[in-house]
């Protein structure tokens, strides 16, 4: 056994209150090195009356480690506790002051959770583990008043630009919302909305203020309105990191530098202010001069942008914030901001924009979610076949062991964005394994969204030419694709065990991209089979009971001899069920 790959500590992604009665423990060991790990749990006052042994469950592996997890519910919500391990005839002790041969008496050095305080559980909104998200650029989804065009307004369809205009608007969602209750969408991510001279709207003059091209604050309000009818949830983009030069307090440093009384407000780095061969005298959005970065340490700002953010959930009823550039924002104001916006809607669902592994804003005091690149990187390697099958499995467990599961059960998994190339376009145009990547983000832990259009086949490379105007003539639409999205968003949305139930790997080849796994909850259990080749195939895996039916056409599936047999076609697949309650 090695020694050295043994860890845990008692808190963060290791040990942490799932709910108000029930502590999560996780555990990790090398790969393949281990045959068991229990937990020896009981309350350090009475040990003896209130000890109870968990058996560990392998929950995950990555190429180096297997990652062992248990659900502990402690009658008084404290809890002591210390994990066996063993690995053939050898036994050993994990505590808190290092690993044993053998295990010191109750409770010296045990780790221990102190108490389940109800305030400091990490809760997410019930309702975005529900959600399928649809994520909307107003400027490129529908023109529904030619009115409020801005000069220069292209015909809709053409070919995207840094810096055209289509005429799109909110009366063009409004118009269109039927169509997303049909689709099966209830809940909507918008790109922002105030106003800005760009068409992406991510460089903003006015913070509450409705771009004109888009409508008005009534407008917005009336749409909120008529989503929340249809059941549908409305999430808006908090650009905080940055905004426009045409800021009027950023028009003031220019106009007075040093002497400005919203000096501070920027990082100004020497005065004046200004872009000289390309490099801004003041800190940016990346290198865009036109887009000055605020001081969000700034008390003024901070309270400015706080006003914002508390402005709108109360004007409109807002259901969410995504937070644009996060990891570029201090900590404090987030943990400010989660306070007010919690406090205003405590229902609020906060995506925070990181890139990377995000698990400091994903303990409870910033984030509920942030957009999960990683997902959609390791997802689509794998579909256009850069990885086998048991590499996959092997990032996926890396990647659900990131977070608590309160967090990847609402960790916001997309497969592209107006940031990236459209979907088709990453999966080579191939509408085979476009579908394999759809099947997994519906069966997957996690709040689905899609980026409109890659419903009905919209194409488009990296921006600006993701960003395609909506096609809504159905003979310009890939119908059969829409109605396959329909079907998943519908199975999604019936069945709790592809929201909130287990997921484990059954099966994960080391040569091929043949994959099975399982989602399941105490109602139902579902086997999801895929062929990620291009020769047909049978997959096998033992399956005891005899009440398996596919869960898209429900015809009966038997395994023969406890083995299931399932012929798959190049790049197919199968999802199969079978219900846990009579």
């Amino acid at each position: 056994m090695l020694l050295e790959a043994l860890y845990h500590v008692p808190r963060g992604k290791w040990a942490y209150a799932y709910n108000s009665s029930t502590i999560h423990l996780r555990v990790r060991s090398k790969r393949n090195d281990v045959n068991s790990v229990v937990a020896m749990t009981g309350d350090k006052y009475d040990w003896e009356a209130t000890y109870f042994q968990i058996t560990m469950e392998k929950a995950a592996s990555d190429e180096m480690f297997d990652y062992w997890e248990a659900s502990v519910r402690p009658k008084y919500k404290r809890l002591s506790y210390v994990f066996k391990v063993s690995a053939g005839s050898e036994t050993v002790y994990m505590l808190d002051n290092g690993v044993y041969r053998e295990c010191p008496q109750p409770t010296r050095s045990y780790y221990e959770f102190p108490y389940i305080h109800e305030i400091d559980v990490f809760k997410v909104p019930d309702w975005a583990k529900k959600a399928v998200f649809y994520q909307i650029m107003p400027e490129r989804f529908a023109n529904g008043d030619p009115s409020n065009d801005p000069p220069h307004t292209e015909p809709w369809g053409g070919r995207p630009k840094l810096n055209n205009f289509f005429g799109g608007d909110l009366q063009g969602v409004l118009d269109h919302l039927d169509d997303l209750v049909e689709l099966g969408i209830n809940a909507i991510y918008f790109t922002p909305l105030f106003l800005s001279p760009s068409n992406h709207k991510y460089d903003i003059v006015d913070f509450k203020q409705v771009d004109p091209q888009f409508g008005d604050n009534a407008l917005l309000k009336k749409v909120v309105n008529s989503c929340h009818t249809r059941g549908i949830r409305v999430m808006l983009d908090a650009v905080f990191n940055h905004c426009s030069e045409r800021f009027p307090p950023f028009q003031d440093v220019l106009l007075h530098g040093e002497k400005s009384k919203y000096a501070d407000w920027f990082h100004v780095n020497q005065f004046p202010a200004q872009v000289n061969n390309g490099i801004a005298s003041y800190d940016t959005f990346g290198f865009y001069g036109n887009m000055p970065k605020f001081n969000t340490a700034n008390p003024e700002v901070k309270q400015y942008l706080l006003d914002v953010a508390e402005y709108w959930i109360k004007e409109i009823n807002l259901d969410g914030w995504r937070l644009d550039v996060a990891n570029e924002v201090d900590n404090h104001f987030w943990r400010d901001f989660r306070k007010v916006v919690k406090n205003a809607n405590p229902e609020a669902y906060i995506v925070g924009e990181v890139w990377s592994d995000s698990l400091t804003w994903l303990v409870g005091d910033m984030f509920d979610s942030v957009m999960n690149y990683p997902f959609a990187d390791k997802v689509l390697q794998f579909f256009n076949g850069g990885m086998d099958g048991i590499t996959f499995a092997n990032r996926v467990g890396s990647i659900l062991m990131r977070y608590p599961q309160q967090t990847n059960e609402v960790v916001f998994n997309m497969l592209c964005s107006h940031d990236t190339d459209r979907l088709l376009n990453r999966v080579g145009n191939d509408k085979r394994r476009l579908k394999l990547s759809v099947v997994f983000l519906f069966t997957f832990m996690g709040t689905p969204c899609i980026f409109y259009g890659d419903e009905i086949g919209l194409t488009g490379g990296n921006d600006p030419d993701c960003r395609q105007c909506m096609q809504w003539d159905h003979k310009k639409q890939d119908r059969e694709l829409y109605d396959f999205y329909r079907l998943m968003i519908a199975l999604r949305k019936q069945n709790g065990a592809l929201r909130e139930g287990h997921f484990r790997f059954l099966k994960a080849d080391s040569n091929d991209g043949r994959i099975v796994y399982e989602r399941a909850d105490e109602k139902i259990h579902f086997t999801i089979w895929m062929n990620n080749t291009e020769e047909s195939q049978i997959l096998s895996h033992p399956m005891v009971t005899q009440d398996w039916k596919d869960a898209l056409s429900e015809e009966h599936v038997e395994p023969k001899e406890g083995i299931m047999n399932i012929h798959l076609d190049p790049y197919g697949y199968r999802i199969l069920y079978r219900n846990l309650r009579s």
